[in-house]
């Protein structure tokens, strides 16, 4: 997936990632983008930087929770979810053991090509619906 359309800070972060890192933040980008498209109320994503990572968030009202991808110590990089929602913790009672998490902040990735759609597209939907 390309880098243009998306506002110059985050596309400068994800430039700096190393190559599989940032090929893997790219796909979950899509995702969350392909996610919101279908989620009537949530309207448009603000994407921005938030503790330095991609954030992405509904942005016409409250109607969900951050999430943000990044590099990650245990991995290669993660999509991380606000660690005081249950957004991560819902997703792993669904689909246990499928993912490597980080406790309740992250579902962590080594390589693209873990990165499996219909599965993770349950829980872009939860995040970005959360306050519903």
């Amino acid at each position: 997936m390309s880098l243009d359309g998306m506002p110059d800070p985050v596309r400068d972060v994800i430039d700096g990632y190393p190559p599989d890192a940032r090929a893997g933040v790219l796909e979950l980008r899509r995702l969350i983008f392909d996610v919101a498209h279908g989620l009537p109320g949530v309207g448009p994503l603000e994407e921005t930087l938030k503790w330095g990572q991609p954030a992405y968030l509904p942005r016409k009202s409250r109607t969900g929770s951050t999430l943000r991808l990044g590099l990650h110590e245990m991995a290669s990089f993660a999509l991380f979810a606000h660690c005081q929602t249950t957004i991560i913790s819902d997703y792993a009672q669904a689909f246990p053991a499928w993912d490597k998490l980080d406790g309740n902040r992250a579902v962590l990735f080594d390589r693209p090509a873990q990165i499996e759609p219909e599965r993770l597209s349950h829980l872009v939907r939860h995040a970005l619906t959360y306050h519903l």
